[in-house]
């Protein structure tokens, strides 16, 4: 069984948040995170939607209910409430 991750939200600049979510890749690698989808709304940059593949659910969800996340996605400009979904096929 996959498990994968899903997150939705709306940046205040696309290519200042990238520079962010670039530099945040080693993160995401401790974490057991691969990269499969970034996304953002055909009409609207801002909207960034990724998906990614996990190694191991538990170590996805410490990501997401980390500290670090919460303060990085403020630092890069997410200006709203992300959704997150941790799913499993």
């Amino acid at each position: 069984m996959a498990s994968y991750l899903l997150i939705r939200h709306k940046v205040r600049d696309f290519s200042e948040w990238k520079r962010g979510y670039d530099a945040h890749l080693p993160k995401r690698i401790d974490s057991g995170l691969t990269e499969k989808y970034l996304l953002h709304e055909a009409n609207d940059a801002n909207e960034v939607t990724i998906l990614f593949e996990a190694l191991d659910i538990n170590r996805a969800r410490v990501f997401v209910e980390s500290a670090d996340l919460r303060e990085t996605m403020k630092k890069v400009g997410v200006v709203d409430k992300p959704e997150i979904h941790l799913l499993n096929s």
